[in-house]
């Protein structure tokens, strides 16, 4: 890579990194997980910054990487789990605000999603991307986008109130 390209993503990671490390928290739960989803993207971007022509696109580009490298960690752990007859205790962060409580039990529901369905419904609401958007950075089509958004928050809304009625229980 010449240096002008070097300097080029440089900059470009400098003046980005606030923006794609929301991105990044978006896609994984844990922080140290999303700074760790984020270099590793663009350690992947790096190698092929040169062969993106529309700098203007770096954003969706690095996005896409973002998803790919979460859905390759989400698949790897996957095939790692081991069922047991004993769950482990979850240690839950109490921070006494119902707007973080709602927001961890989002994050747990859209955690039941498979990736594909997790990266449209963060992208079309979170990132408050366009259908078009949507549909231009996972690779499908705009029909494919509304469905799978579809099927994804009746998904969620199911799981809602099935956790909901066990509380209630």
């Amino acid at each position: 890579m010449a240096a002008a390209e070097v300097l080029d993503f440089e900059e470009y990671v400098r003046t980005r990194q606030d923006a794609l490390l929301r991105s990044a928290r978006r896609l994984v739960t844990d922080p140290m997980e999303a700074q760790d989803l984020l270099q590793t993207a663009l350690v992947r971007t790096y190698g092929r910054w040169d062969g993106i022509a529309d700098k203007s696109l770096a954003d969706a580009y690095l996005r896409r990487v973002m998803i790919n490298t979460r859905t390759e960690w989400w698949r790897t752990r996957r095939l790692q789990e081991v069922p047991t007859e004993h769950l482990p205790d979850v240690a839950s962060v109490e921070d006494g605000t119902d707007q973080r409580a709602d927001r961890a039990l989002l994050m747990e529901v859209l955690g039941t999603l498979a990736p594909k369905q997790q990266s449209v419904v963060i992208l079309r609401h979170w990132e408050q991307m366009s259908t078009v958007e949507t549909a231009r950075a996972l690779g499908m089509s705009p029909g494919t986008v509304k469905s799978t958004l579809h099927r994804s928050l009746a998904r969620m809304r199911e799981e809602l109130e099935r956790r909901s009625a066990e509380c209630a229980a």
